[in-house]
């Protein structure tokens, strides 16, 4: 043992090891804070992606109404070629001049390019016009396909769509990109620019709905909102042929 008394640390050493203290705990926390920034820039980046993917590429797969999402494709403007008479426009009132009509024949394009045609085959069909732009379809569009999720493709009663009154000036667009989003499983046609499908069906409002006999005829025209009863009594017109009172 020395008798040496014990040699305390000067106050330089104390000053170093307290900043080297300061300095091992400011590492530690600026590598926990880098690690923080990584991990919610890695979540935000798979939420990007999921919101990219459910929007528009998920195109063309299975729906659980047994018909398949209209399909992935960059096309926003259609081609249209109409074979026959035009239909009239609708009336806000009054008399359809259209019930009893013949509907042209619609050849045009889905969102992938390939050619559609609308057309009777057989046994009757309900053609929807729908726009983008259109709070009102906005509104349509998930009701009738939770109604067609939950119900089913009808077997009967032929479905098809028209997406009409394109615009990339107004919202909501592209058209495919919405319909995606809503997993719209309804075979789709895109309008021209002269909205010469909308034109042919004498479309007057937005959602827009015409039904067609077997035959082709017109049974009833209808345009606005549509609630489940409303749709599931379009359908009955279609089936029975037999119209509402207007």
């Amino acid at each position: 043992m020395s008798n040496r008394p014990n040699r305390s640390k000067s106050a330089s050493a104390k000053v170093r090891q307290a900043a080297n203290g300061d300095k091992s705990k400011s590492t530690t926390l600026l590598w926990a804070g880098l690690a923080v920034v990584i991990i919610v820039i890695g979540v935000v980046v798979i939420g990007v992606s999921r919101s990219s993917s459910n929007s528009s590429g998920n195109g063309g797969v299975a729906s659980p109404s047994g018909g398949t999402v209209v399909p992935n494709g960059d096309l926003t403007i259609g081609q249209i070629e109409v074979v026959g008479a035009n239909l009239p426009a609708k009336p806000e009132a009054g008399t359809d001049p259209a019930i009893g009509m013949t509907i042209p024949q619609v050849t045009g394009q889905s969102f992938d390019g390939k050619t559609d045609v609308i057309t009777p085959e057989g046994k009757p069909m309900v053609i929807i016009a729908l726009a983008h732009w259109c709070s009102f379809c906005q509104k349509e569009v998930p009701v009738i396909q939770d109604w067609l999720d939950q119900n089913g493709m009808p077997a009967d009663v032929e479905l098809v769509s028209l997406a009409t009154s394109n615009d990339p000036a107004k919202s909501n667009y592209p058209a495919g990109d919405w319909l995606r989003k809503e997993q719209w499983s309804v075979p789709t046609i895109l309008d021209n620019k002269e909205t010469a499908g909308a034109r042919a069906y004498g479309v007057g409002g937005f959602p827009f709905f015409v039904v067609v006999s077997p035959e082709g005829k017109v049974l009833y025209r209808t345009s606005g909102v549509l609630s489940v009863p409303q749709w599931e009594g379009v359908l009955e017109v279609a089936r029975t042929g037999i119209s509402p009172i207007s």
